[in-house]
């Protein structure tokens, strides 16, 4: 195996992980087409996406244990074709005649969106990371820092490339379709470019003899504190960030009367490229500190918190666009200086064995509680129109705020004595 396939094993997630970002992306920045089309409110467009985090959440029950036991190659291959799969499903949604039944167009969009792509999407977490980390030992912050810069560049052009579709393919069911299609050819070609080196194949033969007991991995997870507290940092980034990719554009069209191109591009694209750059500053940042400084991720990621809670709040209550791009700008730094730790924190306390069960509790805690903030928005923006928004953004602010005070619990009393590396 080349010496440089650590890298090119990067790259090649970093493509499947740009689709899976993107796919998320698109229905936010569709969401006006599609609801003018289907009839669909702004509660039911909040329910099929906190559904979608649901499934996420419940799925990562089991998705984490898969990873550890089986072949992570496999896992992302067969998870990467099956979403992209089920958005191809959804440029034929709409209401369903089956025989004398009629299923409504929102149930439908619901399980092509929210449950199928869900059961697929569910799978890829839990195993990139580990992956990762089985070739990357000492660059392993820059490593997960540009694999995560690929969503950043897949959201910050989502915006341009959706607005430049929409006039191309003519419709927002063609650029679901397109999108599907390309994923799907991607996926075909993981089963020959991605490969497993001895380390990850011997981690599946020794979680095996290890134990049948499928839950071993939770209980490492829920004995470990320091493992719990990282969570409820990632819990507040979800919850902010689906608020944010779901609703922005819609929030940002309403409140200044733009188009739904034009709000798109402006909530997407200096956000998020920002993003991608604080990322990859952060990976380089983060592995050289984190050697002589232990506690250096830890810290940032509270630092980012605090910092960047002001910054939402203010995306609410800015009075004009310019400043809501600004406001958009500093969130955007101090959310690429959490992120590109999520996982590396992770690792610093809990073992390779247990890593993609303790990713998917991640995701199970982060997508079920952070997928109420779709429904909130959507409730409030229901009720107080343009100034439900505007609370909305402040309640995600403060969610920051409160995260970066548990995760202090565990800088200051327990990293010390979970973190695997001890000095």
């Amino acid at each position: 195996m080349s010496k440089n396939y650590k890298w090119i094993l990067v790259a090649l997630l970093s493509c499947a992980f740009f689709f899976h970002q993107a796919d998320r992306a698109l229905f936010g920045l569709l969401t006006i087409p599609i609801q003018n089309e289907l009839h669909l409110t702004d509660v039911q467009i909040g329910w099929i996406n906190t559904v979608l985090s649901w499934t996420l959440a419940g799925m990562a029950m089991i998705a984490g244990p898969i990873g550890d036991r089986f072949s992570r190659k496999w896992v992302i291959t067969l998870s990467l074709i099956s979403w992209s799969l089920m958005t191809v499903m959804m440029g034929f949604v709409g209401d369903w005649r089956i025989g004398a039944l009629v299923i409504p167009a929102f149930f439908v969009v619901m399980f092509f969106r929210s449950v199928a792509t869900g059961v697929g999407e569910s799978f890829y977490g839990p195993c990139y990371p580990p992956l990762i980390a089985s070739y990357h030992k000492k660059t392993l912050s820059l490593a997960l820092s540009i694999h995560q810069g690929s969503l950043y560049f897949g959201l910050l052009t989502s915006g341009l490339i959706v607005a430049w579709a929409l006039g191309f393919l003519g419709s927002w069911r063609n650029v679901f379709i397109a999108f599907g299609v390309a994923g799907c050819l991607l996926g075909l070609s993981f089963i020959f470019l991605l490969k497993e080196n001895d380390e990850d194949r011997n981690r599946v033969s020794a979680t095996r003899e290890r134990s049948r007991n499928f839950l071993i991995g939770y209980k490492a997870f829920f004995s470990n504190p320091s493992a719990f507290f990282a969570m409820c940092g990632f819990i507040a980034i979800v919850f902010v960030n689906n608020a944010y990719l779901f609703w922005a554009p819609k929030f940002m069209a309403q409140k200044f009367a733009l188009s739904v191109g034009e709000a798109g591009a402006k909530t997407m694209l200096y956000h998020h490229l920002f993003a991608f750059a604080a990322i990859l500053a952060g990976g380089f940042i983060s592995d050289r500190f984190a050697g002589r400084y232990p506690r250096f991720r830890l810290g940032l990621q509270i630092v980012a918190l605090l910092a960047g809670a002001p910054a939402i709040a203010m995306i609410g209550f800015s009075s004009v666009p310019a400043m809501m791009i600004a406001m958009t700008v500093f969130y955007g730094i101090f959310r690429g200086l959490f992120e590109v730790n999520t996982h590396a924190s992770l690792f610093d306390v809990l073992a390779p064995e247990y890593r993609s069960t303790g990713v998917g509790i991640f995701t199970l805690f982060a997508f079920f509680f952070g997928g109420l903030s779709g429904v909130v928005m959507g409730a409030l923006s229901d009720r107080l129109g343009v100034r439900g928004f505007e609370i909305g953004f402040l309640l995600m602010g403060l969610s920051y705020v409160l995260a970066a005070a548990l995760m202090s619990v565990s800088f200051f009393f327990t990293f010390k004595k979970d973190r695997l590396v001890k000095d």
